[in-house]
């Protein structure tokens, strides 16, 4: 993880729900698809009123949609400014969650408490370009886990997408052609990262504006993910694609044992 990351999220933190076609919509879906893969996997002992540490949770898409669940939801993101906004959000919908900043590297020192489930979502983990960097952070997810806790993380199914070396996803269009969100990603010569650059462009008062983020990710395959969690302590190690789970992305569910 380099600092395109932290600046991404901080200076995209205002527009970020414009890159779906209704950000209601999608906490509402999120929540209901999240919550039934997390009951599929809990166990008697952590049913009532789970608590859930949202490790990643950018402006809150996921920890609002799991907190009107009736989970017991607290909500990091190593971004400060996409935290404030996750709050101010979570308030105005009337849920309580308890925020902070933190990187999900160092949840151990930063986070007070275990948990229940520890989620990560929104393709978050592919930010460590290293594998130290993702043994790191999932020994600290580890960590802040109840024994026999949860893991829960969404990412991008590279598997798929390496295989075409996409450079940019298709146009979508909303607001009747007056919002338009694309991606082009620039690929490293060895494939295995590249640069996300993010377009959201708008028409307001007649003028057409143009907003462009970028950062960096890592095209972490389902066997790079299941090696890192089986060496950092995690068992139990399943994947819920979205053929079967109805989610965007894949998730990969893991325990502590």
């Amino acid at each position: 993880m380099n600092d395109s990351v932290l600046k991404f999220y901080d200076e995209i933190a205002e527009d970020y729900h414009l890159i779906f076609v209704d950000w209601n919509q999608a906490i509402s879906q999120q929540g209901e698809i999240l919550d039934k893969v997390i009951q599929s996997k809990l166990t008697n002992s952590n049913t009532q009123n789970p608590s859930l540490l949202d490790c990643s949770c950018g402006i809150g898409t996921q920890a609002i949609g799991l907190a009107k669940y009736g989970y017991n939801v607290s909500a990091t993101d190593i971004s400060p400014v996409s935290v404030k906004r996750a709050e101010k959000e979570a308030i105005s919908r009337g849920v309580n969650i308890n925020f902070g900043v933190a990187d999900f590297r160092s949840l151990d020192k930063d986070v007070p408490g275990l948990f229940d489930i520890v989620l990560s979502a929104d393709n978050a983990i592919p930010h460590l370009l290293t594998d130290g960097d993702l043994n790191k952070a999932f020994q600290n997810m580890h960590t802040k886990l109840n024994q026999d806790g949860l893991l829960l993380a969404t990412i991008r199914d590279y598997d798929a997408l390496v295989k075409e070396k996409l450079t940019t996803t298709h146009p979508r269009v909303f607001d009747e052609g007056k919002r338009i969100v694309f991606q082009v990603w620039d690929w490293a010569e060895d494939g295995k990262t590249y640069t996300t650059n993010q377009f959201i462009v708008q028409e307001i008062n007649g003028e057409w504006v143009t907003k462009h983020n970028r950062t960096e990710y890592r095209a972490l395959l389902r066997e790079d993910i299941n090696k890192a969690l089986s060496a950092t302590g995690f068992t139990d190690i399943e994947w819920h694609l979205p053929v079967d789970s109805g989610y965007y992305q894949p998730i990969v569910t893991a325990r502590k044992f």
